[in-house]
């Protein structure tokens, strides 16, 4: 049989100690209604961070992390329609649902009872090969390459979902604040600006994420905790720093909205109550939608959006874990892995 390489998790813990492993894995076959994937380019994330830290509880074994996934259909299994031998896809962080709770039936299957996320439940794209969920691939717009796709399908799907929560996404001249400016806010911004919102950037790193905000057109830019010249209508945090969130409201007008965009976040220290009084706003992102996916890859190609990206061989994805923690990417890091 096939072998492929791939970084597997065994232990969770610090990401300085290089948890992932270098291995030699069976190419693995697409069962009914999946594919096989041949990987070309997988994005990293903190959700990854997460996973191999364990602040996501370890749900596989040896799991393969990797959750943004572009690379090639080899193989299709049985049952699989619309999808052929030699087209380029998107895999993202959800990868099922049961179809059956009633969040799926209520058309909110990313909070699904029983979900499946590629690089936490089912094995992920560090790795030159992936099976995935059929119904849950995208297609890559034309306009893309390989790298320059592999933020959208997580950073960019969240970005976009976060910003639609905040109820102004169709508002000319709303006044939107990011907080934390990685992957995700630097394509959230994009989208912002494009559609005619004030974009306000707090975030730490005056030479990388600070510099980055003001090249895409952030009307200010400040350090975490600094205050925002104008009162905001929403606000985003991306940092997954709970001491962010009484600094981001203390920003939002009477009525305004705050968006959590992380999967894990430290906790939120106590605040006072006039932090929140006037009916502002505190609410989660959970997960995404396929149509989220859909809409989002839509939108960024008209634009068109363009990801700055930092890329890695798999060999050094431990040492790409170990620089986004640190803050030491300027937007997206990606594991290239084979040639398109």
């Amino acid at each position: 049989m096939a072998t492929m390489k791939a970084m597997i998790l065994k232990d969770p813990g610090p990401v300085e100690d290089r948890r992932l492993v270098s291995c030699n894995l069976d190419v693995p076959e697409p069962r009914p209604n999946e594919i096989l994937v041949r990987v070309t380019a997988c994005g990293i994330c903190r959700t990854d961070l997460h996973v191999i830290e364990g602040e996501l509880v370890q749900r596989v074994p040896a799991i393969v992390p990797g959750h943004q996934v572009v690379g090639i259909v080899e193989q299709i299994g049985h049952g699989v329609s619309g999808i052929q031998v030699g087209e380029r896809v998107g895999v993202a962080w959800l990868q099922g649902t049961c179809g059956a709770c009633r969040h799926c039936l209520s058309s909110s299957e990313n909070l699904c009872e029983r979900p499946e996320f590629t690089g936490w439940t089912r094995n992920g794209g560090f790795a030159e090969f992936i099976v995935a969920n059929a119904d849950f691939v995208y297609r890559i717009p034309d306009g893309f390459s390989d790298v320059q796709a592999a933020p959208l399908l997580c950073a960019g799907i969240i970005g976009y979902r976060a910003l639609r929560l905040t109820g102004i996404d169709v508002w000319r001249g709303a006044r939107v604040g990011i907080f934390g400016f990685g992957a995700a806010g630097h394509i959230c911004i994009q989208l912002a600006t494009n559609r005619g919102a004030s974009v306000n950037v707090a975030t730490r790193d005056r030479d990388k994420h600070q510099a980055l905000a003001a090249r895409l057109g952030a009307k200010w830019v400040g350090d975490t905790f600094e205050s925002p010249p104008e009162e905001l209508d929403a606000a985003i945090v991306f940092a997954p720093a709970g001491e962010i969130v009484p600094a981001a409201l203390k920003a939002l007008r009477k009525g305004g909205v705050l968006v959590l965009g992380g999967i894990y976040m430290t906790p939120i220290p106590a605040f006072d109550y006039s932090l929140i009084y006037g009916e502002r706003v505190i609410r989660s992102v959970a997960n995404n939608t396929r149509e989220d996916g859909r809409e989002f890859l839509a939108e960024a190609a008209s634009i068109p959006i363009k990801t700055s990206v930092e890329t890695f061989p798999l060999s050094a994805v431990n040492e790409a874990i170990i620089a986004l923690k640190h803050d030491g990417i300027q937007g997206a890091g990606v594991i290239v892995i084979g040639q398109p």
